[in-house]
């Protein structure tokens, strides 16, 4: 094991882009394998050839700055779909509604009938139905 250690000395590693990066190739393995489609199959090698050549390399700050502009990126479509999963497991006791005036998503308690819901952001009011 200390050989590993000797190896990556100096190297980057892995960070998130390098763990997308792996998931996009076993992602695109498995689409090749259920088409038998063969341009995919090499298609499916150029991420995972990505990631070595990334986490291999003596070039951190080169590597560090692609992190950087990844998560610019993902964390956005992460955030949404991690609002949505709370959204969507939180559906049988609360609904969710759009400000008409600033935009934010206001949750309220199922079952209350017409209630005047108060957008806790801009304080604008409006009349639902929960």
């Amino acid at each position: 094991m200390n050989w590993l250690r000797k190896l990556m000395t100096g190297r980057y590693g892995s960070d998130q882009l390098n763990l997308a990066l792996l998931v996009l190739s076993i992602v695109l393995t498995l689409l090749a394998r259920i088409t038998d489609w063969l341009p995919l199959v090499f298609l499916s090698y150029l991420p995972l050839l990505f990631a070595f050549y990334r986490m291999f390399s003596r070039s951190i700050f080169r590597r560090q700055a692609e992190n950087r502009w990844f998560l610019k990126y993902w964390t956005p479509v992460r955030q949404w779909t991690a609002q949505r999963i709370t959204m969507l497991r939180q559906s049988k006791t609360y609904r969710f509604y759009r400000c008409p005036s600033c935009k934010t998503t206001v949750r309220v308690p199922r079952g209350k009938g017409k209630i005047e819901i108060r957008c806790p952001h801009c304080k604008t009011a409006f009349q639902r139905k929960s």
